[in-house]
């Protein structure tokens, strides 16, 4: 896993093709972009597509052509996550050897059973930034004979983060506590150096059986291959930046610069998304509107 340290930043944007493209993201794409020229940085396109159940081509051409009508020039070739599983591997392999993974079995009704087993209700069950509930801990501590029986029979599983492990000795080999620079600020305009605190995501997925890693996973290791120095993305991104510093203390990898930058909201107040279909590029574009009315569309 050849890691590059440049003198030149280094920016990217990495859209997911599992839809199309609307305001938020070319609101992202050209804050990358601008950023990058302003700072006389390279900007890299990275294509997110690890999840190959929902990843489509025609989502994919869509992205060049919306960002092409925009006017945005990347570097080729652009990587494409779905055939770099070996690198995503190899750092997974890193962490076992740490010991600071576990594979889970459990499924979604077992992790809602456990909890509801508990007594609290699934409203007072605490829940990461995303809003999924934080994992209660089932199948963490297995016997080596159980682990092994589960496997031998395929049952499906999810490489876990043991967090608490994880964060200690990320601090052992730091030397102290862990941090990330924040330069414009996150949802509740923190700003400057951040500690970290992973453990809001409790034991976050780092890989699965069958896709050998996960967004935070993924993201961290493409970040140091390609030798981006500055991150930026949308706001709702900045917790998952307690989990990447971390993962990045642990691999030896170096620690980029942030920026994560205000969403493009409907008149409701609610964030733009690609499930709800909104404002999508190609639509705007074909309704005769000019890359300089997307600009202003969103805000820029």
């Amino acid at each position: 896993m050849p890691i590059t340290r440049p003198q030149r930043d280094v920016l990217r944007f990495a859209p997911s093709p599992n839809g199309w493209l609307h305001l938020g993201h070319a609101y992202s794409a050209i804050f990358a972009y601008e950023t990058a020229k302003s700072l006389g940085g390279r900007f890299l396109l990275r294509i997110e597509d690890i999840d190959t159940g929902r990843c489509r081509p025609e989502y994919e051409q869509g992205i060049y052509e919306d960002l092409a009508w925009l006017g945005l020039v990347w570097e080729e070739p652009v990587r494409r996550q779905s055939e770099h599983f070996a690198d995503y591997e190899a750092a997974l392999k890193r962490l076992r050897s740490m010991e600071v993974v576990y594979p889970c079995f459990a499924t979604r009704k077992e992790i809602a059973d456990a909890i509801a087993a508990t007594g609290i209700g699934p409203k007072h069950w605490p829940s990461d930034p995303d809003g999924a509930p934080i994992y209660p801990g089932i199948y963490k501590d297995l016997p080596g004979g159980e682990l092994n029986r589960l496997m031998w029979e395929g049952r499906s599983y999810a490489w876990r983060l043991d967090v608490e492990k994880a964060l200690e000795l990320a601090e052992k080999k730091a030397g102290g506590p862990i941090s990330f620079l924040e330069e414009h600020g996150g949802p509740r305009g923190e700003l400057g150096r951040i500690p970290i605190d992973p453990l809001l995501f409790g034991d976050v997925i780092i890989a699965r059986k069958d896709v050998p890693t996960s967004y935070h996973l993924a993201v961290t290791v493409d970040d140091a291959i390609q030798g981006v120095t500055l991150v930026t993305r949308g706001q709702d991104l900045f917790p998952a930046t307690h989990v990447h510093r971390l993962l990045q203390v642990l691999l030896d990898l170096p620690e980029p610069r942030y920026r994560h930058h205000p969403l493009v909201r409907d008149e409701t107040g609610r964030r733009l998304s690609k499930s709800a279909k909104d404002m999508g590029l190609r639509e705007l574009r074909a309704d005769g509107l000019s890359p300089a009315d997307v600009r202003r569309l969103a805000g820029i």
